[in-house]
């Protein structure tokens, strides 16, 4: 069963100097109980699918087209009340980017995460604390921090209170925003650790948003590989490491340091994402992708199913075209 269904978002930012296209198209779902990553160079759209999931895209954006159902409900069809009260931190809630931008520095972390139960759920104020102490315990803290401030605490405790945030209202859907990017190698790996345990303890279905395939690679089920604001290839976390068929996937898989094997010269994407004001013709990658070609440049590939829900973007994943690939590809 989805517990989440995206289907053909666009989600726009119109500037003074012209209207970007930061979102252009993306579809995907997710099970109940499944991790997806969601993975590519920085500009390339991800957190924008995440504000767009929870309702809270910054303007001047806005989703213009697609829609986003969760349990069901199209929250793209439903006002900012409606969305408040029935979807966001209930359904679909956030780790986000930056703890300590995430948390009021002028009140208690126990206020903090006692409050949308107190509004949204009528708790007394003991009961709404008593249920914090308790999931402080289950993400590895000492109940005690209910009483610190934010600055009273590690980076890594942070980061652990703002996955009890977004667990408090027990939502089917967490969204982890580069949670980790800010952390120690330790700490880095601790988070990870509690976000699989969260899946496998709660049933949380789980979007891990990150640049850093390595660190995808280790939490999820699923991976989606975004660039220029589309995803060009998705599929199960094994077939993508594996068999990436995209050469945009291909590229940024090269560029991983192996710690097993031969040795291998780490390989670059030469060039930058085109701007998203005005798009390239055709595939978005085509001026950086060395199997490139004339069709590349004019036409949108399109969507082809490479294996068991495994699917690419690309005009050489055609069994037509193929034979291109492999007349252009090195050696």
């Amino acid at each position: 069963m989805h517990v989440l269904e995206v289907e053909g978002l666009k989600t726009y930012f119109y500037t003074l100097r012209g209207i970007v296209k930061a979102v252009d198209g993306v579809s995907f779902s997710l099970k109940r109980g499944e991790t997806m990553g969601l993975a590519g160079e920085s500009g390339c759209g991800k957190s924008t699918v995440a504000w767009s999931l929870l309702g809270l895209v910054p303007p001047p954006g806005r989703i213009v087209e697609g829609s986003i159902r969760i349990d069901g409900m199209d929250i793209t069809r439903m006002t900012e009340a409606e969305i408040r009260a029935k979807v966001r931190w209930k359904k679909i809630s956030m780790v986000f980017q930056g703890a300590m931008n995430a948390l009021s520095p002028v009140h208690r972390v126990g206020d903090q995460i006692t409050e949308p139960l107190i509004i949204h759920k009528g708790m007394s104020k003991d009961e709404a604390w008593s249920k914090a102490e308790k999931l402080l315990k289950q993400v590895g803290l000492s109940p005690d921090i209910l009483n610190r401030y934010p600055h009273e605490l590690s980076g890594g405790q942070k980061q652990r209170v703002v996955i009890a945030m977004a667990l408090i209202m027990e939502p089917d859907v967490i969204i982890a925003d580069e949670p980790t990017t800010a952390l120690d190698v330790i700490v880095q790996g601790q988070i990870l650790n509690l976000l699989k345990e969260i899946n496998w303890e709660h049933g949380v279905s789980i979007i891990f948003i990150s640049h850093d395939l390595s660190v995808i690679a280790e939490v999820s089920d699923k991976v989606a590989i975004m660039y220029a604001g589309k995803i060009v290839e998705i599929g199960p976390s094994e077939a993508i490491f594996k068999d990436p068929q995209h050469p945009y996937t291909q590229a940024l898989i090269k560029a991983i340091p192996k710690l097993r094997g031969p040795k291998e010269k780490l390989a670059y994407i030469p060039g930058q994402p085109p701007d998203l004001r005005t798009p390239p013709k055709g595939c978005r990658f085509a001026p950086r992708c060395p199997f490139a070609w004339e069709k590349c440049h004019e036409e949108e590939p399109p969507e082809v199913e490479i294996g068991s829900g495994h699917y690419s973007k690309c005009w050489l994943n055609l069994e037509e075209y193929k034979v291109r690939r492999l007349l252009a590809a090195p050696g």
